[in-house]
């Protein structure tokens, strides 16, 4: 009995030394909704969304997509896609990003609209 009871104190001690096990917490992540359903832009040119310089989705008139983002800043940039309207060829434009700090659990919108600089987004509302 006493090299039983022996034996589980070291197992007991051994045990208290081992790391326990934890799944990480899930990060909660935000959603950007872009759209293009208005008709503030004046092109039937496809518009590219490039996000962190990586182009992430295309929108033409009429549509709008959502992105599942993890919380943190997002460089933003949308510009004209080459095709085959008249107008869509590519060109001189800005290539300057939006950076927008998006918070967990956020859900947020903007809309494209169009100023002498070029494209941009602008908030709107969800309308839910």
């Amino acid at each position: 009995m006493g090299k039983a009871a022996l034996g589980l104190l070291a197992l007991l001690g051994w045990s208290s030394q081992v790391p326990l096990a934890s799944a990480a917490a899930p990060t909660d992540y935000s959603v950007m909704i872009i759209s293009r359903e208005r008709l503030e832009v004046a092109t039937s040119c496809e518009i590219g969304i490039y996000l962190n310089d990586q182009l992430t989705g295309r929108l033409f008139q009429e549509e709008s997509t959502s992105f599942n983002l993890p919380p943190g800043d997002v460089d933003v940039r949308l510009r004209l896609l080459p095709g085959q309207a008249p107008g869509c060829n590519n060109g001189i434009e800005n290539q300057k990003a939006q950076r927008f700090t998006l918070k967990a659990g956020q859900v947020i919108k903007y809309r494209i609209a169009m100023s002498e600089t070029g494209l941009y987004l602008k908030q709107a509302a969800l309308g839910y």
